[in-house]
């Protein structure tokens, strides 16, 4: 019996594309015929987060990391401060995040407020004190204050009420930091402008005034907005992604009524069982079965190959793949959320929304500061409350607002996003485009590659690489009746024959009673002799010994090659060989792609002698032949599974599921714009050295982040104690908040210089 199941889902034995836990989406009432039963990641609703009402039928935002947090407006969650998404991968909103465009207009606020305000402050530093000697110090605070409040309490109010959460609900993160550093700036100066008798001679300088620190809130707001705006541009590409998938499907269907007359209808209005009319350069509009005519298919965005498949009775057909020049007619076999194409996309999505951010380390690092920072500034306070000299009160205040300021979190902030952000602009230079941020993160760690074979270790067009003429006969005139019957299909391979004797001037005839024999070759007339052009299979049906030949043609197979016989009267008349001929940078890169540790397989829906031929011409180090697109997904788990890091490189639709359950996903800019969409990374040149280039960028960013980290932490190491006092005792130095302001921007400054460094790299 099974067991009392959590929610409802069909069984493992049901048709159609697993999910990442081996079971299709949930659609049953019950659990009726179930063999197999899966326990839900949240045992019930919970009330506290989850506000979705009952019914709701729209759009659900969740959390990735606290799946109990669902709500029906973006926003962000209240346990970890983490941005919600969609639940669903049918979810999808038309139109920018509305997140992405309030955090990009507090943003330019923020930066339009901040300028003057730096102006200010930072003029007489720089030689430049007109500005205050004019306006009055006294009236220049104010003007301060004005400048600097907005840009903390409007821009920044996210992180405020995110920092504020995360000490209410006890999870600890960057946040936490940023909005006590902010707070505590913007309060001391608030009240250093609006009372500043109370503050002792500490925290005054040379000509008795107050130092207000309205300059440092700002500039840390706007610099945490930047990098979330970036962090959000990068989220939104989960978004086009599948809606590109979606966008690949038929709109329309032509239905066949019982009374013979057809009808334009929408989609989702097919039903199972409808017999559907599919013209010549339609989209098949559901998954179904051809029950009359004949046809080739492109199904490419299925098998990735560019050979279109014929298709005739009691043959199986996919929604979105496109029609040839015939007309079939199709029976309707799987409709809506049950087609291979909207599997696709769930597929999609469940694996884009399982990759955790990359600022994932530098919250872990926040969680342990934050609390430390808090408990030295409590420490000192009671200190020097207690032990320091006349004013105590006043020292204590002094030491502990030193503390906090000195710890500021802006460097931390920084350490990743300008490491980032500088990295792309080089990547994008080297013909590397990175989709986001956790790609370069992800990418550092891999240790096996996926690679398709047709246009990603290909060309992924077919050429004529041969013709081998049987004594008597004449390879000029083998290869013009091979083209001029030919010249009639619509197949790769016969465009391939007929562009080679184009390229060498051969004339073509016209060929008549032109037949296609499905998954054998043609035949036809030219010039009153008859001609065919096929596989060995066509050479047995035609009664032709085939078998003196074979070495020879396998020999080319084995070289990758498609062999095909030219029968002439009755008897051979030679071979013709086609290939997609392999990049001229694949077997270079390859190699490198090996020295930099990588294990290399190759996942192709190309038949096992062919890809087994590549594989061993390249030094491939396992070859998967005859896949299908949820085949090269699967393998990805199988591999993850295992504790393997793994990437896929990819160019079509079919590639889509695969690059975006890889741990990186690595699309080959040539390639489907869905492809590029699904990856994290996006090769513009569509070479695999680009993804050589990729690896050294990825190992210099995430060196350079480490060093980030270093510069953000050492002065908050070395500075926190000093401002708590430590060395007053010794030497007498206890630094002023301005003092803890300078470390702190300090701290910035060799984060950025640090990250600049990233546009010399060499890749």
């Amino acid at each position: 019996m099974a067991r009392e199941h959590k929610h409802k889902h069909e069984c493992c034995g049901g048709e159609g594309l697993p999910d990442s836990a081996g079971h299709k989406t949930p659609k049953a009432e019950d659990h009726s015929g179930c063999a197999t039963d899966i326990e839900s990641p949240v045992a019930a609703k919970n009330e506290k987060y989850d506000t979705v009402p009952a019914g709701h039928q729209g759009v659900v935002y969740t959390c990735p990391m606290h799946p109990e947090v669902r709500q029906t407006h973006p926003g962000s969650c209240p346990l970890c401060g983490m941005g919600l998404e969609l639940e669903s991968a049918t979810m999808v909103e038309d139109g920018p995040n509305p997140e992405l465009v309030d955090f990009t207009r507090r943003f330019w606020i923020g930066t339009i407020l901040t300028i003057p305000l730096l102006v200010l402050t930072m003029g007489p530093l720089i030689g430049f004190p007109g500005v205050r000697e004019i306006l009055g110090e006294r009236a220049t605070l104010w003007i301060e204050l004005i400048l600097g409040t907005p840009v903390v309490l409007w821009c920044g109010w996210p992180f405020l009420e995110r920092g504020w959460n995360s000490f209410r609900t006890l999870n600890l993160n960057m946040f936490s930091l940023i909005a006590m550093g902010v707070s505590a700036a913007w309060i001391f100066s608030v009240v250093a402008v609006l009372v500043p008798g109370i503050f002792p001679d500490g925290f005054r300088s040379a000509d008795g005034h107050v130092g207000v620190y309205f300059e440092a809130a700002a500039v840390i707001v706007v610099l945490v907005l930047l990098g979330q705006v970036m962090e959000l541009r990068a989220r939104e590409g989960t978004g086009k992604a599948i809606r590109a998938l979606m966008d690949l499907s038929a709109k329309t269907a032509f239905v066949i009524r019982p009374d013979g007359s057809e009808a334009e209808i929408p989609l989702e209005d097919v039903q199972l069982g409808d017999h559907l009319r599919v013209r010549p350069g339609d989209k098949v509009p559901v998954d179904g079965r051809v029950v009359e005519g004949r046809s080739s298919v492109d199904e490419s965005m299925i098998s990735g190959e560019p050979m279109p498949v014929e298709k005739t009775t009691g043959d199986a057909v996919t929604g979105a793949t496109i029609n040839g020049t015939g007309s079939l007619i199709v029976e309707a076999t799987r409709i809506g959320a049950d087609t291979m194409l909207s599997q696709i996309v769930e597929m999609v999505a469940n694996a884009q929304r399982s990759r955790a951010p990359i600022q994932k380390y530098a919250d872990q690092v926040a969680g342990l500061f934050v609390p430390a920072v808090i408990g030295v500034a409590l420490i000192a306070f009671v200190s020097w409350a207690i032990w320091g000299p006349t004013p105590a009160l006043s020292y204590a205040l002094i030491s502990a607002v030193a503390v906090l300021i000195i710890a500021c979190p802006c460097a931390l902030g920084l350490a990743t996003p300008m490491s980032i952000m500088t990295a792309t602009g080089r990547g994008a230079q080297a013909g590397v485009l990175i989709k986001n941020a956790e790609a370069l993160e992800r990418f550092e760690k891999i240790d096996t590659l996926i690679v398709d074979k047709t246009g990603t270790l290909t060309e992924g067009k077919p050429k004529l690489v041969a013709v081998l003429p049987e004594a008597g006969h004449d390879e000029t005139e083998v290869l013009r009746l091979a083209a001029s019957l030919e010249r009639g299909s619509e197949h790769p391979l016969a465009e391939a024959i007929v562009r080679g004797a184009e390229e060498r001037d051969i004339s073509i005839a016209k060929a008549d009673d032109f037949e296609a024999i499905t998954g054998k070759g043609v035949s036809g007339v030219v010039e009153g002799r008859e001609v065919a052009l096929g596989n060995a299979r066509l050479m047995s049906d035609m009664g032709l010994e085939s078998s003196r030949l074979a070495e020879t043609a396998n020999a080319r197979r084995d070289d990758g090659e498609t062999v095909m016989f030219v029968v002439v009267d009755g008897l051979i008349a030679g071979l013709v060989s086609v290939a997609d001929p392999i990049k001229e940078t694949t077997l270079d890169a390859l190699d490198a792609l090996h020295q930099l540790g990588f294990r290399i397989i190759m996942a192709t829906g190309d038949n096992e002698r062919t890809a087994k031929a590549i594989g061993a011409r390249l030094g491939i180090d396992e070859i998967r032949a005859d896949v299908l697109p949820a085949d090269k997904a699967e393998i990805i788990r199988d591999l993850q599974a295992k504790g393997c890091k793994v990437a896929m490189a990819g160019d079509g639709v079919n590639d889509a599921p695969a690059l975006a359950q890889a741990d990186v996903g690595i699309a080959m800019g040539t390639g489907a714009d869905v492809a590029i969409e699904s990856a994290g990374i996006t090769l513009v040149k569509g070479n695999l050295d680009g993804i050589v280039r990729a690896r050294r960028l990825a190992r210099a960013t995430m060196g350079n982040i480490r060093q980030n980290l270093f510069f953000a932490l050492i002065y908050n190491t070395a500075g926190v104690p000093v401002a708590a006092g430590l060395l007053f005792p010794f030497f007498g130095i206890l630094i002023s908040p301005m003092f803890a302001a300078f470390a702190m921007s300090a701290s910035s400054i060799s984060v950025v210089l640090n990250s600049l460094r990233l546009r010399g790299a060499r890749l």
